[in-house]
Order: structure tokens, then sequence, then C-alpha cells
């Protein structure tokens, strides 16, 4: 947008002039304490660079020093440079390239050293401290020139390189010059923005438009997930609080009815049939509302609901759970237990098995989820036994589900969240 505007003849009647001069200003305010930590931390290569163009070897006090400020910086620079950068994007209107983490502090840190966005932040921050100095300098003798021309008629006497300004009537052209060279200054500022914009833009944004929809698109099915899961627990909160209380409530009624009334009543066989309709339709009910979330995932956690997806599994299932003794992320608990309860079905409906094996553990900050069964195999997601819609959900909470099904067996299931 500024490239399109400095081309356009009314650049200096727009708001772009100022706007660049803002621009420019706020980022030599950021560029500061980033160019100062930068340039501490170089000054022992510096001083051995010095030393070693000098014929000298460097001092071990000075090598002590260089590894000390590389290992600051390798350190340091990803931690500073993670919040500039986003600090940046939100002036340059860019959208995050990151992926959204659940993990806590430190899992966060070690999860961002592994993303390329985070060395692209770092050598931003570094071309950032190599130019700041340069712009303040260029900056501030060009402030210094423009001042001096313009005042040039009320200064007693000021010299300049070889040019000497005496002041008076005589100095008007110098002042005349300097009203001739706002024009330029401000195109120049302009050009300057721009040109630190372009560098920023490629270090900080996505590398083309795919990744910037792809990145899009990825998040804004992590939302739709995220708010499926919201109204699956808006609706079976609603449930049981409200219908499966109320349904209780009147098989409770009717029950207390059939108590008061003779055995040789007309009335007595079908108020018989109807108390019995309406405990199986609690029956139902509790099925329903235990299939849309389990209580047992809300209040205990995963291991917990594998268990009693084991315990309630036609199919004879043993459960593992490692070392996994603390509540996981709970988009992460949700997805797992769809996937382990889906896979149960799929195995007494479509596998023949005998066995299945239920292991759930930890691969760094990966959570995985396996699913073995001794089945016939064969399992294909193109025959409509749900692995398809498996594969959306765990794709929408950023994972990945992997299936080898070779024909005879057996199936293994492994989903990583």
């Amino acid at each position: 947008m500024l490239i399109d505007a400095l081309k356009d003849r009314r650049y200096l009647r727009s708001a772009w002039p100022w706007r660049s001069l803002l621009h420019l200003a706020v980022t030599a305010v950021i560029a500061a304490p980033v160019a100062f930590g930068f340039w501490i931390l170089a000054l022992p290569w510096l001083v051995a660079g010095q030393d070693v163009t000098e014929g000298r070897e460097p001092r071990p006090a000075v090598v002590v020093l260089m590894l000390l400020s590389a290992f600051l910086f390798a350190v340091a620079g990803p931690a500073v440079a993670l919040p500039l950068a986003a600090l940046e994007r939100r002036r340059l209107r860019l959208p995050a390239p990151h992926r959204p983490l659940v993990s806590g502090p430190v899992a966060w840190f070690l999860a961002r050293l592994r993303e390329e966005s985070t060395w692209r932040a770092v050598a931003y921050a570094v071309l950032l401290a190599l130019a700041a100095p340069l712009l303040w300098l260029g900056a501030g003798l060009l402030v210094v020139l423009e001042v001096v021309l313009l005042l040039s008629p009320w200064l007693a006497e000021w010299q300049l390189g070889d040019l000497v300004i005496r002041g008076g009537p005589g100095s008007v052209p110098f002042m005349l010059l300097g009203i001739a060279l706002l024009p330029v200054l401000l195109y120049l500022a302009g050009a300057v923005a721009a040109l630190h914009a372009a560098p920023a833009r490629r270090l900080l944004g996505t590398t083309d438009v795919l990744r910037d929809q792809l990145t899009e698109v990825s998040l804004s099915r992590a939302r739709l997930a995220d708010a499926f899961d919201a109204e699956r627990r808006r609706i079976e909160r609603d449930l049981h609080d409200g219908a499966q209380h109320r349904l209780t409530s009147l098989t409770l009624q009717i029950g207390m009815a059939r108590l008061d009334l003779p055995g040789d009543s007309p009335a007595a066989e079908p108020l018989g049939r109807a108390h019995e309709q309406a405990k199986e339709l609690m029956v139902v009910l509790r099925d329903l509302v235990h299939g849309i979330r389990p209580q047992t995932l809300a209040d205990l956690g995963l291991p917990a609901a594998l268990w009693e997806l084991a315990a309630n599994s036609p199919v004879p299932a043993a459960v593992d759970t490692g070392d996994i003794v603390d509540r996981l992320p709970e988009r992460v608990e949700t997805t797992a237990y769809f996937v382990a309860a889906e896979a149960l079905t799929n195995v007494a409906k479509h596998a023949h098995a005998t066995s299945v094996q239920m292991r759930l553990g930890r691969a760094g900050e990966v959570i995985v989820l396996e699913v073995l069964d001794d089945g016939r195999g064969g399992a294909d997601p193109a025959h409509g036994s749900g692995l398809t819609g498996l594969a959306d959900r765990v794709a929408a909470a950023g994972g990945k589900l992997l299936l080898a099904s070779p024909a005879g067996g057996p199936t293994l299931l492994r989903v990583e969240l």
C-alpha cells in the first residue's frame, strides 16, 4: 500500500507522509533496546575480531565472554524475538504463523524453538539491531540539517562542513533550500518506511499466500471444533438438568400412582406399561447423555473414561494408561475419548476380534493413543467405517491419525495429539 502511495502524485497531500514518520519514530523506539542488547552481546566478538586482525590470539577472558554471549544469544534471542515479532505483526497487520499450543510455558517455548517462524523472527531482530544505528544517525543528521537551513536567517553563525552560515538576510536562500527539501524528506521517510516493511513482511509474515490461507483454514477448523464441543456440552447439560430430571420425576409419579391403584382396576395394566416405558426411556436418555459427554470424562479425566469404555466393550479390552495421571487439555481428552469409543465400535462391528488393547502415553509433548485388535484387518476409510470422520476430528484438534490394517490383521489405530 505504501509503495502505491509513493507513486501517487497526491502523496504529499495524503496522510501517508505523517504515517511514515510516525512508523519510523515508533520503529526507532522499539529498536533501541534490541540494538543495545545485540551490540552488548556482539562486543566480545568484535574485540576478538580486532585481536585476530592485528595478529594476536584472543585473550582467555574474551573467549569466555564470547561463549557466554553465544549462549545468551541462543536463549535470549528467541525470547526477545517472539514478542518483538508479535508487536511488529500487529503494526503491519500480519497474521500469526504459529500453531496454537495449549501446553505450559516451558513446553510452549521449546515447541516454538522448533518452528521456522521463530528463527525468521530472530533474523528480523538481528536485522533491526544492525540497521538501527544507521537509522538513528541518518535521521539525526537530516533533522539537524533541516533545522539549520530553516532557521538560518536567525542564526548568528553556523558552520556546516566547509559551508558557513552567518545568518541575516544573506541566509534567506538557505531557508528557501530547507523549505524545498521538506517534500524530499517526506518522500524519503515514506521510502525508508517501505524499505523497513518489505523485509519485515517477508520474515514475520507467512511465506506465501497459500500458507496464509492454510493457516487461517486450520485455525478456523479448530474454532469450529471447539464451538461444536461447546454445543455438545450445552446439549448434555440441558438434557441432564432438564429433560432427564423431569422424566425421572414423571417415572416416580407413575410408580406412586400404580401403588395407589387397585390391581384389578382397568387402568392398572396400561399404567404399568407406561411405567415400564418411562423406565426404558430413562435408560435411553441416560445413554444418550453419556454418549454426548461422558460424566466420567468430565469428572475424572481420560484414563478413567478409557477404563469405563473397556468395561462396557462387547469385545474384551485391556487398557494401559502408562504415566498419564494428570488431567490433559480438554480438546485432547475429548478427541482421544471419541476416537477410542469409535474404534471400539468398529472393532465390535467389523473386525471379528477376540481382544483389544488400548494404550495411552506420551512421546515428548505429544499424547499418543493406540488401539490394537487381533481381528481380520482390512479396515478401509472408504468403506464407511467412521475412520474419515475420526481423521477430520483429529486434524481439527491439530493432531494426526495413522492406520495400519493389513488383510488378515492385526489392525493398529494410532492418534497423535
